[in-house]
């Protein structure tokens, strides 16, 4: 009864995607009828293309679709790194800032930005600068011999500022008319410039590494006992917290050199998918997937429709996040007592 409960529960958040893409396709500053959308998304069964305007195609297909995937998945990959590290540090106050992948990436967009780099050259960049934060904590951990959670903690958050002084940097470096502005709004989030090039970027190593954090769901189960309940179980603690990062650093320095860097999703997303379906995390990682990539469509469509100028994303999430946080906060603490 219960597995059929959750499974209910999880085709009704497909279901609920689904429809936020149509609604989403439709909406916006060049509106679309529903209808109109439908006969486009299915426009090779439809026997009167020459009834269709073609800027009504173009509209959906090169502007929204790609827009509206990546913001899903952005927001997808984001909360289920979020629920995962919460689960790995036994914290539900951590997300995905703590192991300073944000931040490393960060720095390499930003410095792609000044040398005049491509669009691809942004996002090898940064891709390669999360990577490397990742490498440089485990060898500071190897060479310290002190394979410790807290030292884990610690170095993320020392390269966290480390690289955030060097974002300061290269803004304060930067051409005030042209690449300052540029830099600026890229750090701080948006979907305004998605392309299929950049949905492909995005969507294959965000869910190959969804799909092997969900396979690994079980470890993380055990990990959020602690270590030491984990070793008594026959777990390789390093090995499957190493495992389960390097996945998340690949989903979260993907989402930064595509669309920026976003703050709150990882944090408040899996809060409220454990008021849904529990702390065991074989169904919170699915629920806490679908949920994060509905809030993120929600909030791409905020960002398109309150004013003519785009407005980052990243503003919206902290004004919509730090609100929310507290509500689930307060019913937490109100469902203990």
């Amino acid at each position: 009864m219960v597995y059929l409960s959750y499974r209910n529960l999880l085709i009704a958040f497909i279901t609920l995607t689904m429809m936020l893409i149509l609604i989403s396709l439709a909406i916006g500053h060049y509106s679309i009828s529903i209808s109109q959308v439908i006969n486009i998304l299915f426009i090779y069964l439809n026997q009167n293309t020459n009834q269709i305007p073609i800027l009504d195609q173009q509209v959906i297909w090169q502007v929204r679709i790609p827009r509206i995937l990546l913001a899903f998945l952005s927001g997808a990959g984001l909360a289920l790194c979020g629920v995962v590290l919460q689960g790995v540090f036994y914290n539900p106050l951590v997300d995905p800032h703590v192991i300073g992948v944000n931040s490393g990436a960060a720095f390499g967009g930003t410095l792609a930005i000044i040398l005049n780099f491509s669009t691809f050259g942004l996002i090898v960049l940064a891709f390669l600068f999360g990577l490397l934060t990742l490498i440089l904590i485990f060898s500071f951990i190897h060479s310290i011999k002190q394979n410790s959670l807290l030292m884990l903690v610690l170095i993320g958050l020392i390269l966290s500022g480390f690289f955030s002084a060097l974002v300061s940097l290269m803004q304060y470096l930067a051409d005030t008319e042209e690449k300052l502005p540029n830099i600026v709004f890229w750090l701080l989030g948006s979907f305004a410039t998605a392309t299929w090039n950049k949905l492909i970027l995005l969507a294959i190593p965000i869910i190959l590494a969804s799909y092997l954090l969900t396979t690994l769901s079980w470890r993380i189960n055990i990990l959020s006992l602690g270590d030491n309940e984990a070793k008594n179980l026959g777990i390789s603690t390093p090995f499957s917290r190493w495992l389960i990062l390097l996945l998340c650093t690949l989903i979260i320095s993907i989402q930064v050199a595509v669309s920026g860097c976003i703050g709150w999703i990882g944090l408040i997303i899996p809060h409220a998918a454990r008021l849904i379906v529990g702390a065991n995390h074989q169904r919170l990682l699915p629920i806490t997937f679908w949920l994060g990539g509905c809030f993120m469509i929600i909030v791409d469509d905020i960002a398109r429709l309150i004013s003519s100028a785009e407005v980052p994303i990243g503003i919206i999430t902290a004004l919509l996040g730090a609100p929310c946080f507290v509500l689930l906060l307060r019913q937490q603490i109100l469902k203990k007592s």
